[in-house]
């Protein structure tokens, strides 16, 4: 009956944890460049992360002013899938705008 562990408890031959471990979250990051024009960089926010139309245009100049910004945070997958679709977009359209995805 010593066997226990902090943060478990044995029953038998299984092993019950008190807590389960959150998914891992990711950050969408824009990162700044001189051609891809500000109107098509608040399009992309918009429609591909849904940011309202002030929340796109006050991040896009945050970027524009700092080099690279925080988009959003989401699930691994959530973010992956966002950024690849804004970074497809763009060059859909011969713009460099680029968006990366960090662990939080």
């Amino acid at each position: 009956m010593g066997n226990s562990k902090k943060g478990t408890d044995r029953k038998g031959d299984v092993q019950v944890l008190d807590r389960v471990k959150r998914p891992r979250r990711y950050r969408v990051i824009l990162h700044n460049d001189n051609y891809t024009p500000r109107a098509f960089v608040v399009q992309v926010l918009e429609e591909i992360f849904r940011l309202s139309q002030a929340r796109a245009a006050q991040t896009m100049l945050a970027v524009h002013n700092s080099e690279r910004g925080l988009i959003g945070v989401w699930s691994h997958e959530v973010a992956e899938s966002k950024s690849t679709q804004a970074n497809t977009l763009a060059r859909e359209y011969g713009f460099p705008m680029m968006t990366t995805t960090e662990p939080e």
